[in-house]
């Protein structure tokens, strides 16, 4: 089992080489696997080299991953004669290798695509020259970019130019390195964060931060700096899956988060109390342990953290193995793992680490939905992140849709401006107002002379009796390589997630919650594609030395694995991992679980019918190029047994609204008898 350093979550594979996805061992990364990657796995890598280099604009990296990924299968699937393509539509025939052209083809297309997406890029030297020096590796040359012809790399050539110009106009905004063209104006003035309490327009609605000196969240300097908002606009981005009756509204809309001063007043404000709470659980010496195995937590409904674990290991048949930690170690070492920073893949890349991971896993077949026949590791792999990718991508657009629209505030900001009114617990007692902070007695608390008297709790905070406390993370340790913050009673108009101090917050509004968007949608891939939830072996950990991985400051105080069972109990992982880390509320996360797994069914859902041809020929159930009477009775055998269930993967959902209906079948036999005998 491999566990990861301190210092070392830089562009280098450390990452992939340590997420363990075996019961109990690690299928670790030697230089003979590295040798055995496809073509398109290469490809990823550099992708995500790149992006561990970049500025961290999750929505951006997403739509990267899925055109990079499009692009991979786009090359694919012209040497295929049934299979659908996302922008480039070409065939190849009468090709004599078709596996060394396809290598070639995806190479040229990923290749180009990626050196025109990262040209602009904060590291963009280092980033074209490792493409450069990985393509001339592989045997092509830079030079060539003609796309005359009908060569392996002029095809791979020209599905780069299709998709280039095709998403210049996909509404991100390329042209202009993605800035907001929707009037988007922040209603708060900036947070000057070192100061103490914050001036608010509306409390609702999100306040950028200002930095003397910022640090990006992949460790990248900028210096003094007021947050803006990274794309508000994101709603009007072309997906992959996603549809929508009305093109000037978001695609899936859960309505509005709670709000202070309506009549989710009560829940905004417990919400963000809870958020202060879980920062009170970040002393490693408060001496509380918990037990993280899949025996005690996770398999949680749906939007919800109410799962109570596992019996047994499904693909073992034993119990899982108690696995007791420090509940500090597991919180903190739960924020900053799925923070992504710094040095990241950020949110979407990381699942693909996640995907390739799987991937490696000694003894894992790669069949689609766990059924069929073994396909090779190109195969598997172009079409694992066109589906990925594709969900992820559609996960940006619709989190990053419901940012704009609803704008609303980050917990630093409500948490700071409801202590400053004081408290709403006791409208008889002391400093009480309507918007003020909900008290829990140890943990949120009004200043009294009784409570700063010597050796009372307070003591620290004479001075400012009548003003709310705190007991919460106290910040970052003068020297976070030896020491930590610890938990302490402090003033709310001070508070500060568990973040860096030269980072502190995303530049983007909360809800919902893009870890628990991306993450959630990432997973129903994972279970469809694969044809189970669990990881291989119904396992996933990975390790965390002793002093050798926290970087806010030291920790974890005890190595420690974390655990999981299937791809959503890591997908819930990450959402609630924001709420350690002060980023996020309960409802951010929750409906951006919910909107996730709706997005990743859909994808996988459009991803398959590509795979068989069936976007351009939907009777075409079998994927056999031509429309019989083995698709009828196929597809009418699928649906009787699908109808009103909810199977992983919904063959039989033919409009691919992730329901089993009479539309499907109606819709299926429509389109049945006016290709019956045709040839697609």
């Amino acid at each position: 089992m491999f566990s990861r350093q301190r210092h070392t979550r830089s562009f280098s594979r450390a990452r992939i080489a340590t997420l363990a996805v075996a019961a109990g061992v690690c299928a670790g990364l030697t230089s003979e696997a590295l040798a055995t990657w496809s073509t398109a796995r290469v490809w990823d890598e550099e992708m995500l080299n790149a992006i561990r280099i970049d500025r961290p604009r999750p929505p951006i990296h997403a739509r990267n991953l899925y055109h990079v990924s499009a692009a991979m299968w786009d090359a694919w699937a012209a040497y295929d004669s049934h299979a659908d393509q996302v922008f480039h539509h070409e065939r190849m025939t009468g090709v004599a290798n078709v596996e060394a052209a396809r290598a070639e083809s995806i190479s040229y297309a990923a290749y180009r695509l990626l050196r025109h997406r990262y040209a602009v890029s904060a590291n963009a030297a280092t980033t074209l020259a490792a493409l450069d020096a990985k393509f001339i590796q592989l045997g092509y040359d830079p030079n060539n970019t003609s796309t005359v012809g009908n060569t392996p790399a002029a095809l791979g050539n020209r599905i780069f130019q299709t998709i280039r110009d095709t998403c210049m106009t996909d509404g991100s905004n390329e042209v202009a390195n993605y800035a907001p063209n929707n009037g988007y104006v922040p209603v708060n003035e900036s947070l000057i964060f070192v100061l103490p309490g914050t001036t608010m327009a509306n409390p609702n609605r999100w306040q950028p931060l200002a930095f003397d000196f910022f640090v990006e969240q992949n460790g990248i300097p900028v210096g003094a700096l007021v947050q803006s908002f990274v794309c508000p606009h994101w709603a009007n981005v072309q997906s992959f899956a996603l549809t929508r009756d009305n093109p000037n509204d978001v695609y899936i809309d859960p309505g509005p988060p709670p709000m202070l001063g309506t009549a989710t007043d009560q829940q905004f404000k417990n919400e963000h109390a809870q958020v202060a709470l879980y920062s009170g659980t970040l002393d490693p010496n408060d001496g509380v342990m918990v037990d993280i195995s899949p025996a005690a937590d996770h398999n949680n409904p749906l939007g919800t953290n109410n799962g109570t674990g596992y019996p047994v290991n499904p693909i073992t048949g034993l119990p899982y193995a108690h696995n007791f930690v420090k509940r500090a170690d597991y919180a903190r070492v739960l924020a900053e793992f799925w923070a992504d920073g710094p040095n990241s893949e950020t949110p979407p890349g990381h699942w693909n680490v996640v995907a390739n991971q799987v991937s490696d896993t000694p003894g894992f077949q790669k069949r689609i939905g766990g059924q069929g026949p073994v396909l090779s590791d190109l195969e598997w792999d172009v079409k694992m992140y066109l589906a990925i990718n594709g969900a992820v991508h559609d996960a940006a657009i619709g989190a990053w849709g419901l940012k704009g629209k609803y704008d609303s505030v980050r917990p630093i900001s409500a948490i700071r401006y409801m202590g400053q009114q004081g408290q709403s617990s006791d409208p008889m007692g002391p400093s009480y107002s309507p918007l003020g902070l909900p008290l829990i007695p140890g943990s949120i608390e009004v200043i009294t002379e009784e409570t700063t008297a010597p050796g009372q709790r307070h003591e620290h905070l004479a001075g400012f009796e009548g003003e709310i406390a705190i007991k919460t993370w106290q910040g970052q340790p003068e020297d976070p390589l030896t020491q930590v913050g610890g938990v302490g009673w402090i003033r709310a108009v001070t508070w500060m997630p568990y973040q860096k101090s030269n980072f502190v917050t995303p530049p983007f509004a909360a809800y919902t919650s893009g870890h628990s968007t991306f993450s959630r949608s990432a997973a129903e891939v994972m279970a469809s594609i694969t044809g189970s939830p669990f990881f291989p072996g119904g396992l996933g950990t990975y390790h965390f030395n002793q002093g050798a991985y926290l970087t806010f400051e030291y920790g974890p105080s005890q190595s420690m694995d974390l655990q999981w069972a299937t791809y959503y109990d890591a997908a819930d992982e990450a959402g609630i991992s924001r709420l350690y880390g002060g980023i996020h509320i309960a409802s951010d996360d929750f409906q951006g679980r919910i909107m996730g797994s709706t997005i990743g069914k859909k994808a996988i859902g459009k991803a398959l019918k590509i795979f068989n041809g069936q976007i351009s020929c939907p009777a075409d159930f079998n994927g056999s190029g031509t429309v019989g009477v083995d698709d009828l009775f196929g597809f009418l055998d699928a649906w009787f047994a699908q109808f009103l269930a909810a199977p992983g993967m919904p063959s039989a959902d033919f409009d691919n609204d992730l329901d089993v209906d009479v539309s499907d079948l109606f819709g299926f036999l429509d389109a049945w008898f006016m290709a019956f005998g045709s040839g697609c």
